[in-house]
């Protein structure tokens, strides 16, 4: 059926479940030397998030999240906003403007594509679409569900983000790698400034 250069090759694939936005599917693969496997996969259109920098008067830098209620986990979840490519054909950065101005009210002037990333490889084909927004202007939230309606959005300096990170207290995978990008990026233009 499919072959992707590295030695392995997909042969067969069943639908096992069909969700609203998620799919799953029992795949059956060949290895190299002949071995043949199953893997249950969840089939995804991926996701955006965007990464909401402000700076204040003195220059500091300062990042804006969302604490929300994440079911899987049964907890309250510090994380950058985010949402599915649930709109079919809609351009990542326009899902990021929608994202951002839903979750935490705000409207970005700039939105700078940062990378794409798998966020979890070894289950799912979700691929995640990362940006940084800037220039950001306050607009009405337009939550979505009761996770949205009764999330918090939450004002954090960049520096002490980053530190909860270090110290295990921010643990989502798509704010992990964007403060710490962000953070990367403010630091190669402080020195190319110089």
């Amino acid at each position: 059926m499919s072959d992707s250069g590295s030695g392995f090759r997909r042969v067969d694939e069943q639908l096992v479940h069909q969700g609203h936005i998620w799919h799953v599917v029992q795949a059956e693969f060949e290895s190299p030397v002949g071995e043949r496997f199953r893997r249950d996969i969840v089939r995804s259109p991926g996701a955006v998030a965007a990464v909401p920098l402000v700076f204040d008067a003195e220059g500091i830098p300062s990042v804006v999240l969302v604490r929300q209620y994440r079911p899987a986990f049964d907890e309250l979840v510090l994380e950058i906003p985010a949402g599915m490519r649930d709109v079919p054909g809609e351009p990542t950065e326009l899902t990021a403007h929608r994202e951002l101005e839903e979750e935490v009210g705000l409207r970005a002037g700039s939105m700078v594509h940062l990378t794409d990333f798998y966020p979890s490889a070894g289950m799912t084909d979700a691929v995640l679409y990362l940006y940084l927004a800037t220039d950001l202007v306050a607009v009405e939230r337009e939550t979505h569900g009761p996770e949205e309606d009764h999330s918090e959005v939450v004002h954090l300096p960049l520096e002490v983000a980053v530190d909860m990170v270090v110290r295990g207290e921010i643990t989502d995978a798509k704010t992990v790698v964007g403060l710490l990008l962000v953070e990367r990026e403010l630091r190669r233009s402080d020195r190319t400034a110089r």
